[in-house]
C-alpha cells in the first residue's frame, strides 16, 4: 500500500519528552490505591506536528484528587481553552467532581462540564482538581506552537 501523503496530520503516540519534566509523569491510576496521577492520552505541537499549535488530552482519575494545584499562575503569548468534560452519559453537565480555576485573580469553583476562554496575556491558574467521582476528561488547546508559560509571580 502506498504511503499517504497526510499521514504526517495524524497523530497516535503520545511523545513522552513533551510532558512536563518533574512537573507530570506517565502514570494512570493507581493499582492498590493511593494518590494517581492523570494518564496523558496525547500532545500536539509544532514540535509533533509542524505548524500546529498546542494541544493535550488527559483522563483524571478519582484517585487524583488533591487540594494540591496542577498548575500554577501563569500566562501565555496565546489565546487558550482549557476544558473538564465529565462522564455521566446520562447528565453530560455533571462533572463529576470540582475543579478550582483563577481567572485574571478571580476563583472560579466548576461543578458543570466546561470550557473556559483565556485571551493571551491573562493571568490563570491555580487549577486545583479537588473531587473527582467519576474519570473527568481534560482538553487544552493553545494558538501557539509551543507551549511556553510566564509564570506571575
Amino acid at each position: 500500500m502506498a504511503k499517504l501523503k497526510t499521514r504526517k496530520y495524524i497523530v497516535t503516540d503520545i511523545k513522552a519528552e513533551k510532558l512536563f519534566p518533574g512537573e507530570r509523569k506517565w502514570a494512570g491510576r493507581p493499582s492498590g490505591g493511593g494518590q494517581a496521577m492523570p494518564t496523558h492520552v496525547m500532545w500536539l505541537d509544532g514540535d509533533v506536528v509542524p505548524g500546529a499549535f498546542v494541544s493535550e488530552c488527559v483522563w483524571i482519575w478519582p484517585e487524583c484528587a488533591s487540594e494540591k494545584p496542577a498548575a500554577q499562575a501563569h500566562t501565555h503569548d496565546f489565546t487558550e481553552t482549557i476544558t473538564f468534560f465529565g462522564t455521566d452519559f446520562s447528565n453530560p453537565q455533571d462533572l463529576c467532581g470540582e475543579v478550582e480555576l483563577w481567572l485574571d485573580g478571580e476563583k472560579h469553583i466548576m461543578t458543570k462540564s466546561f470550557l473556559a476562554y483565556i485571551p493571551a496575556g491573562m493571568t490563570h491558574c491555580p487549577l486545583i482538581v479537588r473531587k473527582v467521582e467519576r474519570p473527568i476528561f481534560h482538553f487544552t488547546v493553545g494558538l501557539g506552537g509551543e507551549y511556553i508559560r510566564g509564570v506571575k509571580e
